[in-house]
């Protein structure tokens, strides 16, 4: 991967980007993606952010290697600290937890006041993204799932609008997508049939543990979760 041939799941991320946006990446690594959307013309402007000492050096290097400066901002600090209220107008975050991209979004929400889309890219509970949007009023509008090196992304793109609108099921919606269950696509069945079968492993454990309270609950949630994502894959 380079700044000219980004992965397969980065070049998903940019796919969302609006042309002409200004955009922040956060989490930026190597600032592969903003070096590749500035090449590519998608935006004019970006800003590579990076809380850690190592990354961040390598990110400056690589935009000064480009020839970028003028257009690509590396800075470093934590989350959405690197950028300025009214300086973007789109936020990309990708290969982080779900928990903890819904964590920065959370700490940094008064940035995105001027913001008009975000691009997530959770390499897990995607369920922690979907619930904070729904929360602060970001509507989900498109959604993509995709295998890369025998590991399963999901991407989220959200503008301010109706959270509530694409959901048919929000419980379902919340744990699967609401359109990545319209699509049901091979990638989507193969990743929630290996979670169904983690899941039943899970509760012929929790079958033969003591029976406590907690174990009780866990076991329904389990039963739940089971139940609802059968029903997404036999529909």
């Amino acid at each position: 991967m380079n700044t000219d041939k980004l992965s397969q799941r980065l070049e998903a991320v940019t796919n969302y980007i609006p042309s002409g946006a200004r955009v922040a990446d956060i989490g930026s690594d190597h600032a592969y993606l903003p070096c590749y959307a500035v090449k590519k013309g998608i935006v004019p402007f970006a800003i590579a952010g990076e809380v850690v000492e190592g990354p961040f050096q390598s990110a400056k290097s690589q935009v000064e290697m480009e020839g970028l400066l003028d257009q690509i901002a590396v800075r470093k600090g934590n989350g959405l600290e690197v950028i300025n209220s009214g300086e973007v107008d789109c936020i990309t975050i990708a290969g982080m937890g779900g928990a903890l991209i819904a964590t920065i979004l959370e700490e940094g929400k008064s940035k995105l006041d001027s913001v008009q889309r975000l691009v997530l890219q959770p390499n897990l509970s995607a369920i922690s993204i979907r619930t904070w949007l729904i929360e602060h009023g970001w509507e989900l509008i498109a959604e993509e799932i995709l295998e890369e090196d025998g590991k399963i992304y999901e991407i989220l793109a959200a503008e301010k609008g109706e959270p509530l609108k694409p959901y048919k099921n929000a419980e379902q919606g919340l744990l699967m997508g609401p359109f990545l269950i319209e699509e049901k696509s091979a990638v989507f069945q193969t990743k929630w049939q290996g979670e169904l079968r983690n899941w039943e492993r899970i509760l012929m454990q929790l079958e033969k543990a003591a029976d406590t309270e907690e174990t009780e609950k866990r076991k329904q949630e389990l039963k739940q979760k089971i139940k609802m994502v059968e029903e997404v894959l036999n529909q």
